[in-house]
């Protein structure tokens, strides 16, 4: 769908102008949007109306990078060096004035109040559109209308479940319950599903299908404890028979695995619709043209299991000198490690590392060492490696990148939690975790049979993390999992700037780091000391300027 959603943005655009011009809750676009009496006329302007769905799913709080991309710098394996709305969150000084969280509950309801307009109007051109176009658009309203609410909730709990234009004299109403919303959410994605087809031709890439609705589906139940729910969901995703784990785990994240089936939906970008975004600058080292600008923790890197698949703190094949040899693959593709190659240079943050080899050259040529010191390289001596694609080279602030909302693996990881939160524990079970860790480019061993739910209770919490790194899920699953209190307190590490971890730190059930064992544990960088408050920061606040607006919206607890 490059070229059929992203030709017509600036169209839709302007066409919906007035639905996405305010930030605060009571000028959400329907109330100074397009005349009801003009719109819609045509299919046409119907289709042109749905691609703006897929618009403003493209929602970036800060550096133009899509929600997704930055949101795991508010959990304990990403940190965002800019004095931002969001390194406040990650470091749980915000409020109810916090810039990102009021970005994102904007953003969110000028998505609810473009598929609520569609939603209102579209009965208009029932005779105008083809049965399928028309019952296809209803469904797609539907599913970009339960994505918002979805997110929504997850991040500030009950909100107001708005599902019409709404009039001026109607604007001001209370928070629904979160489970009110949910039960919305879960109908909206089994409706939508019915219309929505499994594939689509070329030109509509990018489009909601049924998989996606199903897949979401599967996340919101997970999420919230609706097992049964979570696991029929995705199942019923597998059962298409439509994805696939793709072979290359690190290909995903380029243009080389942009058609992979194991995508389920992607945000489409496209430089000629001057649709890019910026993740590969704030991701790359300095060396790379980057600015190192969100930055993996030293914790995540230590979590990646040995290959033979036991922990760094358990493995025999461990080398605190060699901390990067013989670990899960996921972890060199994830992460830009010190002593290899990323974006054609060496990659070493050792701080008296201060030349290192440019291979750009032919031959390489020895440069002065921007990742050991500038004043703002990595300050974790880590980078990020997905949807870092030396394509980007000639512009890594425009690229084009897709970026994936869901794909394959996450809804076996999701089948076999809900399976085994609700002990229904059976082969399946270790077939979809066994297929996520041993996809050919991973090939981690297979977990054995016979274990407790305990036991692959850890195993798919580790599993999650090992797989699911900086896609924007992580903040979520140490929510659920009750455990943000203890990795979301105290310090947040970096690599020691001058040399490495004199022994492996003990991992816990969760794959935790804990160093207190670790005798130069003093020597590591700490980059900030964060706080967790127990009875409050399960959810971010409600942004003020709602509050203040209307005065039936009340504040979660704390702010």
């Amino acid at each position: 769908m490059k070229k059929n959603i992203k030709f017509c943005l600036l169209i839709t655009i302007l066409v919906l102008a007035g639905s996405a011009c305010n930030k605060g809750y009571l000028d959400k676009g329907p109330l100074s949007g397009p005349s009801n009496e003009s719109f819609f006329s045509s299919q046409d302007e119907l289709v042109l109306a749905v691609n703006g769905i897929y618009t403003a799913m493209v929602i970036s709080p800060t550096d133009a990078m899509p929600f997704n991309t930055t949101i795991d710098a508010a959990t304990d394996i990403n940190w965002d060096r800019n004095t931002s709305g969001l390194q406040i969150l990650g470091k749980g000084s915000q409020d109810s004035n916090n810039d990102y969280a009021l970005s994102l509950w904007s953003s969110f309801y000028k998505l609810i109040a473009r598929c609520n307009f569609i939603l209102d109007n579209i009965s208009k051109v029932k005779d105008k559109t083809t049965p399928e176009i028309y019952a296809r658009s209803v469904a797609e309203a539907r599913f970009g209308r339960a994505f918002a609410y979805q997110n929504l909730i997850e991040l500030y709990g009950g909100v107001p479940l708005v599902t019409k234009v709404l009039s001026l004299n109607e604007a001001q109403i209370p928070r629904n319950t979160k489970e009110e919303v949910l039960n919305f959410v879960l109908t909206e994605l089994d409706e939508a599903a019915k219309d929505l087809p499994i594939t689509y031709g070329t030109a509509d890439v990018g489009r909601a299908t049924r998989g996606a609705a199903l897949a979401f589906k599967a996340r919101a139940a997970l999420f919230n404890g609706k097992w049964d729910i979570a696991a029929a969901a995705a199942k019923a995703v597998m059962d298409l028979n439509t994805y696939s784990l793709h072979t290359n785990f690190g290909d995903l994240f380029t243009y080389n695995g942009q058609s992979s089936k194991e995508i389920i939906l992607a945000l489409q970008y496209l430089k000629t619709a001057k649709r890019t975004h910026s993740v590969p600058r704030n991701l790359l080292s300095r060396n790379g043209q980057g600015t190192a600008n969100k930055v993996p923790s030293q914790s995540l890197v230590d979590a990646f299991e040995c290959t033979d698949g036991l922990t760094i703190d358990k493995s025999p094949l461990y080398n605190p000198a060699k901390p990067f040899a013989n670990r899960d693959p996921r972890l060199a593709f994830t992460v830009a490690l010190p002593g290899s190659v990323y974006f054609n240079y060496q990659f070493e943050t050792h701080k008296d590392s201060l030349k290192c080899w440019n291979y750009n050259t032919n031959p390489a040529t020895r440069i002065d060492n921007q990742d050991a010191i500038h004043a703002y390289a990595s300050f974790t001596g880590y980078c990020w490696r997905k949807y870092v694609d030396l394509t980007d080279k000639v512009d890594v602030s425009n690229s084009e990148l897709n970026i994936i909302l869901i794909r394959y693996a996450e809804v076996l990881l999701t089948y076999a939690e809900a399976k085994i939160e609700g002990n229904q524990i059976d082969a399946s079970v270790y077939d979809a975790i066994n297929a996520v860790r041993q996809r050919p480019s991973v090939n981690m061993p297979a977990i054995p049979s016979g274990l407790s739910q305990s036991e692959l209770r850890s195993i798919v919490h580790k599993e999650r993390l090992y797989e699911l790194a900086m896609e924007g899920v992580r903040l979520f699953d140490i929510r659920r999992w009750k455990i943000a209190e203890q990795v979301m307190t105290g310090p947040f590490y970096g690599r020691i700037p001058k040399g490495l971890l004199a022994t492996a730190p003990v991992i816990d059930a969760n794959g935790i780091a804990k160093y207190d064992n670790v005798p130069n544990k003093a020597d590591m960088r700490v980059i900030e000391t964060r706080l967790f408050n127990v009875n409050r920061d399960y959810l971010w606040p409600i942004p003020n300027i709602e509050i203040v607006t209307n005065p039936k919206l009340t504040q979660n607890p704390g702010y």
